[in-house]
């Protein structure tokens, strides 16, 4: 990644833009800021404000860096998640083969901080943005985009857009996970239709085959390693065909966070086929983990021996309003919170520098700008009172903020993460 545009974000000048951060760092660089390394209670930092914490963060990156090295996956994280050059450049760091983007915007925020090693999860059939891709990939020999293709129509957009490019596109047939599923071709023979529509342009090249297996219909792991072995079987039968001939390797790429383990258990189960198999896992959702929907559903439930993730975000709010002795409510509300999967966790409070759990406390509902806040009689809540909030979902929790500090255990912030969405 590139080193100067990296820094660059140390330069920016903290002000209005950014919530949460203290009035008085206003017309200092964000590199100045956290050089003063304040305290996220007693730094006058205010509320609303969302810290990741810089212990769990790291945590999170270095077990799935084990991980996947201990199943022999490559790992392509889903840069979507935080849009955040910074934690992607700690991914690469940890191992990362590269990152998975889903749109032409993230691909352009990924670029321009020198990622080399792209996954677009997605079909690409924008003109506009294909030719973008294009003079991407003429002005830098290193620079490397594969993308998903599912459907005969969509080769034809792309070799239309594409005309006189430098580079063919590398791109993956994206087998769908199931009637009612999101993407991709249905059925292997629309799949192997797809492929040689491919391998009859020269703006293309087909490198793999990919799917997700969280959009398989009632998905247990029986029927998701079932999805799985389809997309084996369908790079074996496409390599058979000579349809990956002239290439360097196969792209086989599976792999949210909801089943990983499964497709890691699939994917050590791939025959020797005609090049060698890029194994690409693209789980995103780790690097900050969640209290919730996450916590819930991750792999490593089954699989406890092979770890644990640790949720890396907690929002900071403000008691304001105890209006009866069975409810209070917070000033952090949908614009601050994900909300999507599920509401917040009151997790802890915070007087005078002390900090308990929050027991008898429950989030019940958002307003835009308000936490509502059940009690009951074990409840020992005062305005004025800082709640710590658990959240549900990263993806739709990196979104709402633009410029989030990174605490240690003890609240001193070490840094600032900037996010692009």
């Amino acid at each position: 990644m590139r080193d100067e545009a990296l820094a660059r974000l140390a330069e920016e000048r903290v002000d209005h833009r950014f919530k949460g951060l203290p009035p008085d760092a206003g017309g200092l660089t964000v590199g100045e800021l956290a050089a003063q390394r304040r305290n996220l209670f007693t730094g006058g930092f205010t509320t609303p404000v969302l810290a990741l914490s810089a212990e769990r963060l790291e945590h999170n990156l270095r077990l799935m860096e084990t991980y996947t090295a201990r199943h022999g996956l490559a790992f392509a994280p889903h840069g979507k998640t935080s849009m955040a050059p910074q934690l992607f450049r700690r991914q690469i760091e940890h191992g990362a083969w590269g990152i998975t983007l889903a749109v032409p915007h993230q691909v352009r925020v990924a670029r321009a901080f020198g990622v080399e090693r792209i996954f677009l999860a997605n079909e690409l059939v924008d003109a506009a943005a294909l030719r973008w891709v294009a003079a991407e990939l003429a002005a830098d020999p290193s620079f490397r985009l594969v993308c998903y293709v599912d459907s005969v129509r969509a080769v034809e957009l792309m070799d239309a857009a594409l005309t006189g490019a430098e580079r063919p596109v590398e791109v993956v047939v994206e087998l769908g996970a199931g009637e009612g599923a999101r993407t991709g071709a249905r059925t292997e023979e629309e799949c192997a239709r797809i492929a040689r529509a491919v391998a009859g342009v020269p703006t293309l090249r087909l490198v793999g085959v990919a799917g997700y297996e969280g959009e398989v219909p009632r998905a247990d792991p029986e029927r998701v390693r079932a999805y799985v072995r389809r997309l084996v079987a369908l790079a074996a039968d496409l390599d058979g065909s000579g349809l990956f001939a002239g290439g360097e390797e196969i792209v086989v790429s599976a792999g949210g966070s909801a089943w990983f383990d499964a497709v890691a258990e699939v994917f050590a189960e791939i025959p020797a086929l005609s090049l060698p198999v890029l194994k690409l896992l693209r789980s995103g959702a780790y690097v900050s983990h969640d209290d919730g929907h996450y916590r819930e559903i991750t792999p490593f439930n089954r699989v406890p021996q092979e770890g644990a993730l640790e949720p890396a975000f907690r929002l900071w709010a403000q008691v304001v309003s105890r209006p009866t002795a069975e409810q209070a409510f917070a000033n952090a509300g949908k614009r601050d919170a994900a909300y999507d999967l599920h509401l917040p966790f009151a997790q802890v409070v915070r007087r005078d520098g002390a900090e308990r759990p929050a027991t008898g406390v429950t989030v019940t509902g958002l307003s835009d700008q308000h936490a509502w806040l059940a009690t009951t009689a074990e409840a020992d809540l005062r305005v004025g009172d800082w709640i710590g909030l658990g959240l549900s979902h990263p993806c739709t929790s990196f979104d709402k903020w633009q410029l989030i500090p990174v605490a240690q255990e003890d609240g001193t912030v070490v840094d600032y993460v900037r996010t692009f969405f």
